[in-house]
């Protein structure tokens, strides 16, 4: 009989935001892929949980989600996580859940933290309908264009962005959508120094250059002609 794929969603900060069921699923996976071994050790050692550890990341991604479609027709229970939060989300997975699925195999979701949705909850902004854009392009130009495109969306569009580039991003929406576009800056969410800044992107920027720009930042573009 083939095995199983569990899709493992891990803490995006706080470490205890690890569910029983996830800590059940490590505990019994005959093999646990991971995004980088080191980081998911301080997870796995802080629960106690010892179980072997393959790298599967962005750079062999391609090469290997084969194998471990493999490893699973063959029977093994294969947990797949990333650093933080769901696997698959502009994150590393989706060949090796295309893989089994294309081979019928099974593929089970183990749900827990997910930096945008954390996000969502607590930023005052729409929820009813929302667009995941990811990790926008590092040229400006596309970025801008990017902004251009949702100057008249009607929900609110989340992104991700680095702390390297979440100035230039801010300084681009007030330019692109104007300074009273509402706006949701969160980073750090579930850890000792976690802030989220809502407000106008005008009321927002200011703040933003006074902050320790430290960590992964979510972005939240509220819809056109949204107030607080």
């Amino acid at each position: 009989m083939s095995g199983t794929l569990y899709i493992v969603a891990t803490p995006i900060g706080n470490l205890a935001d690890l569910s029983g069921r996830a800590l059940a699923t490590l505990r019994a996976a005959t093999l646990i892929a991971c995004e980088d071994t080191r980081t998911s050790l301080n997870l796995l050692r802080h629960h106690g949980i010892e179980r072997p550890l393959v790298a599967y990341h962005e750079h062999n991604e391609q090469q290997f989600a084969p194998v471990l479609a493999g490893r699973v027709a063959a029977g093994e229970t294969i947990a797949l996580i990333c650093d933080a939060g769901t696997p698959t989300l502009s994150d590393p997975g989706f060949r090796v859940v295309r893989e089994c699925r294309r081979r019928g195999l099974a593929v089970v979701p183990v749900p827990g933290a997910n930096a945008v949705v954390a996000a969502l909850s607590v930023s005052g902004l729409p929820t009813h309908a929302f667009r995941f854009a990811g990790f926008l392009a590092p040229r400006s130009a596309v970025r801008i264009r990017f902004l251009e495109g949702i100057r008249d969306a009607t929900d609110t569009v989340a992104l991700y962005e680095s702390c390297h580039r979440v100035g230039k991003l801010a300084e681009e929406i007030h330019a692109t959508l104007g300074p009273a576009r509402v706006v949701c800056f969160a980073r750090e969410l579930t850890k000792l120094h976690e802030t989220v800044l809502t407000g106008t992107i005008a009321d927002v920027l200011p703040r933003l250059a006074g902050n320790n720009l430290r960590g992964e930042f979510v972005v939240l573009v509220a819809p056109a002609g949204f107030a607080l």
